[in-house]
């Protein structure tokens, strides 16, 4: 989540003027206290919520205890924090997506034969948010999981995807270039020269960008209509090898994979789209 300027979240930034009219504020609003918890902030006085939101506090007051009397929200003495029945909120999106059931066999299976962390991403916004995930060890300083959110312009998977879109749309997805590390390339020119080379070769690799000694290789998920609707990747620790010789010795494995789990996605496609008494 990218923080407005000041480090608030933002409410209401992404509404066009032609929806303006069927936007609701105080959906907007309680979303954004929502979205004002994470592993950073996890405990949250009604300041520290008003601050983060840039409501006040009476407003954020009101939308923390409605919250709480739903039972998405608990308060500790003077701290709020999320309650497990949030998750109903992100099963609702899950169960409606067919990607990560069925692509968990394969993805264990690569998880296995690889020796690496294994992961699957959609894009959304500038962000890549994890689907579905197998960890063979924790490489990252942050614990990665379905659910998790990561700048989509520094990650491998997040260039498999910008590198799919039209051209045209890339800008948008982009976000703010901010250095994670001394290698991260924030140069928007060399980026975008960085995403044509993604999409002419099919694959992306980002080698210490996102964080000291994370090396990540990813490939396209693609439909039945030749859309690329997800990507997929191996990430390992740097040292362990040149950068080279990890994309020779993952690519071949990776590429297989993700053909199988397009293959999937593609026969469930077709399964869902086949009328009734096709084939009796």
């Amino acid at each position: 989540m990218q923080l407005a300027r000041g480090g608030r979240l933002p409410v209401g930034e992404a509404v066009s003027a032609r929806s303006r009219s069927e936007y609701v504020q105080s959906l907007d609003r309680g979303l954004a206290v929502i979205r004002a918890f994470d592993a950073d902030h996890q405990r949250l006085t009604l300041s520290e919520v008003a601050d983060r939101t840039g409501l006040t506090r009476a407003a954020a007051r009101r939308f923390l205890h409605t919250l709480r009397g739903l039972g998405y929200v608990s308060l500790e003495g003077r701290q709020f924090f999320l309650r497990p029945r949030l998750l109903e909120l992100g099963y609702s999106y899950l169960s409606t997506l067919s990607i990560p059931q069925l692509a968990a066999p394969h993805i264990e299976q690569l998880a296995c034969v690889a020796g690496e962390s294994v992961s699957i991403s959609v894009l959304d916004g500038s962000d890549v948010v994890y689907v579905a995930r197998i960890a063979s060890r924790r490489i990252m300083s942050v614990d990665l999981s379905v659910g998790t959110r990561l700048p989509a312009y520094v990650t491998s998977m997040g260039r498999v995807l910008l590198a799919a879109l039209p051209s045209s749309e890339v800008d948008q997805h982009l976000g703010d270039l901010v250095r994670r590390t001394e290698r991260t390339l924030t140069d928007r020119a060399r980026l975008l020269a960085e995403l044509q080379k993604v999409r002419e070769q099919g694959w992306a690799v980002v080698d210490e960008e996102l964080e000291d000694g994370l090396r990540s290789l990813a490939v396209p998920v693609h439909d039945s209509l030749d859309q690329v609707v997800a990507a997929l990747n191996i990430s390992t620790v740097a040292p362990r090898a040149a950068v080279e010789t990890f994309v020779a010795e993952q690519l071949a494995r990776l590429l297989k994979t993700a053909a199988a789990i397009s293959a999937a996605v593609q026969e469930q496609t077709r399964v869902t789209a086949r009328p009734a008494g096709f084939g009796l």
